[in-house]
């Protein structure tokens, strides 16, 4: 699967720095906020999906992997979230800073780091404590494991993606879920790489699209899965 897509420039870090200083240059001098990857119909079907199985009142502790600027979070928060329990993480800093900047200007108290998901866990919030086993109760991914899976592939030829399930898992507290919307991976593709033995996540539910019908065949244009972490043994 991600191991037979071709690396292109949209899985470099060097092209989402270039591309987060313009747009972080725009919102400085138009106000344009840059763009919202997916559309906000995405945007809106991932909060509501959220609204219906973790709802605000339960105050979550989410995550979300590769946050550009800041959309999706900034929506949960005008959802009824507590913006103390979000966080998001981007490895270009450009992004970091533009999610901040849109923060502010909404006047939303949101967190925002700098991070690479393959390399370090995500910073913990204020009301968080470091635990043996995962501490989120929501990660979330909004076309992030789509750049990776086209980053330069290592001396056997795997990609940069093949270490991504287990690192949801490492972060992930048991019962929690983790949410991804994806254009380059079905729905099966994602199931495949998720719901294993070693990420002891499951299939939870999916979000449902509008559809397309070419040749016969119909699919949507992107995929919206939720898996579910395993409790812990008793």
């Amino acid at each position: 699967m991600a191991d037979s897509l071709q690396p292109s420039k949209l899985g470099t870090k060097e092209h989402w720095d270039s591309v987060y200083e313009e747009e972080l240059n725009n919102f400085e001098e138009i106000g344009h906020e840059g763009e919202i990857w997916f559309g906000e119909e995405t945007v809106e079907r991932m909060v509501d999906w959220a609204v219906d199985n973790i709802p605000p009142a339960s105050n979550p502790s989410m995550v979300e992997i590769g946050s550009g600027n800041g959309t999706l979070l900034l929506a949960l928060a005008e959802a009824g979230y507590p913006p103390s329990h979000l966080s998001g993480i981007d490895y270009s800093p450009g992004a970091v800073n533009l999610a901040q900047s849109i923060a502010r200007k909404r006047n939303q108290d949101l967190t925002f780091n700098t991070s690479d998901f393959l390399q370090d866990d995500p910073p913990l919030l204020p009301h968080m404590q470091d635990q043996a086993e995962g501490v989120w109760d929501l990660v979330l991914d909004k076309g992030t494991l789509d750049a990776i899976a086209l980053g330069a592939k290592d001396e056997y030829g795997r990609s940069p993606a093949a270490r991504y399930p287990g690192r949801v898992n490492q972060i992930l507290r048991p019962g929690g879920y983790f949410l991804i919307t994806s254009c380059n991976f079905t729905e099966d593709e994602l199931k495949a790489q998720f719901a294993t033995s070693d990420t002891r996540l499951t299939y939870h539910s999916r979000i449902e699209h509008p559809t397309y019908e070419f040749g016969g065949r119909k699919g949507s244009v992107v995929s919206s899965v939720a898996f579910q972490k395993a409790e812990m043994p008793t």
